[in-house]
C-alpha cells in the first residue's frame, strides 16, 4: 500500500467519528468508539509505526524549525504528524462534547466548534471555550470550574 493510499484511509476514516459526535453525541455506540480509547489506541499504534519508520533523516531534529521541516520531509513522519493531529483533534472534540453536556450547554452550539476542531484544532477549541463564556457556563478552568 501506498502512503498517498495510507493518508486517505486515515484522513476519511476519522470522518464517520466526527459524524457520530456530531449527529448522534449520546447513543451508545458513540460512546463505545468515539469516548473510549478504541480509536486512539488504534490510531496510535499506527502513529507510532509511521514514527519509527521517519526517524534516521538526517539533519531531523525536534529542538529547531530546520530540524523539524527536515523531520517532516520523510513521507513517513509527514503521515505520522498527520495520524498525530487527527488522533488529538478527535480527542478534543469529543471533550468539547462531555464538556458542554456536563456543564448543560446545548449541543446546537457545540457542532460548529467541532467543526472548526476537525478542521483547525486551536480554532475549534477557542470557538468552544468563547460559547462556554457566552453562555455564561464557563468558568476559567478547562477541567473543573468549582470545588465540592
Amino acid at each position: 500500500m501506498s502512503l498517498e493510499f495510507l493518508f486517505t484511509v486515515f484522513n476519511w476514516g476519522i470522518i464517520p467519528f466526527w459524524i457520530l459526535l456530531a449527529v448522534l453525541p449520546h447513543w451508545s455506540g458513540t460512546q463505545l468508539v468515539v469516548h473510549s480509547i478504541i480509536v486512539p489506541l488504534a490510531l496510535g499504534v499506527a502513529y507510532a509505526w509511521f514514527l519509527t519508520q521517519g526517524w534516521g533523516t538526517e539533519g531531523a531534529s525536534f529542538s529547531s524549525l530546520e530540524g523539524v521541516m527536515t523531520f517532516f520531509a520523510n513521507p513517513f513522519a509527514a503521515l505520522a504528524a498527520w495520524i498525530h493531529y487527527l488522533v488529538f483533534d478527535l480527542f478534543i472534540g469529543a471533550w468539547e462534547v462531555r464538556d458542554a453536556r456536563r456543564r448543560g450547554i446545548s449541543h446546537w452550539f457545540v457542532v460548529p466548534c467541532l467543526f472548526f476542531t476537525l478542521m483547525a484544532g486551536p480554532i475549534g477549541l477557542l470557538a468552544y471555550l468563547l460559547v462556554r463564556l457566552a453562555v455564561g457556563r464557563g468558568g476559567y478552568s478547562l477541567i473543573e470550574d468549582h470545588v465540592d
